[in-house]
């Protein structure tokens, strides 16, 4: 639980999607607090000629762009945690990929925990029978 899909203007190159992985996840896990080994990144490519702001493709404007979206469980992080990424994520993606366009978007879905989950679990279930298991663990001894 996280899933990212992140959009990328220009040609398919695996080595920038591999830096771009490893920075996506790197500011999931240090602003968000995301545990890495339930984060996803899925990398898409879109060549510049088919990418369009106010109907000008990136191609014609000579620039690049870049549209994140993060599904997180509702209420998990605070607005300063939600602002702080978007921006870190603009700033690391920028120099990243170089001369970006302002119209760069970093999207942030909160997923209610009953309707989100991985495993064919619920978040909300996978909360609640966590707080079980640590409810009956039996007290130390001292």
């Amino acid at each position: 639980m996280p899933i990212i899909n992140l959009k990328v203007s220009g040609p398919e190159d695996r080595i920038l999607a591999q830096e771009l992985v490893n920075e996506i996840a790197r500011l999931t896990r240090e602003i968000l607090n995301k545990k890495p080994e339930v984060t996803v990144v899925v990398i898409s490519f879109v060549p510049d000629h088919l990418w369009f702001v106010n109907a000008v493709s990136l191609a014609e404007l000579n620039t690049r762009s870049f549209h994140l979206d993060i599904k997180i469980s509702d209420s998990t992080n605070l607005k300063t945690d939600k602002a702080n990424y978007i921006n870190a994520v603009h700033s690391s993606l920028a120099r990243i990929l170089g001369d970006i366009h302002p119209v760069s978007y970093t999207a942030i879905q909160e997923m209610k925990a009953d309707a989100y989950g991985y495993e064919g679990l619920t978040i909300e279930y996978k909360l609640v029978t966590n707080q079980q298991k640590q409810a009956i663990l039996p007290e130390p001894i001292a």
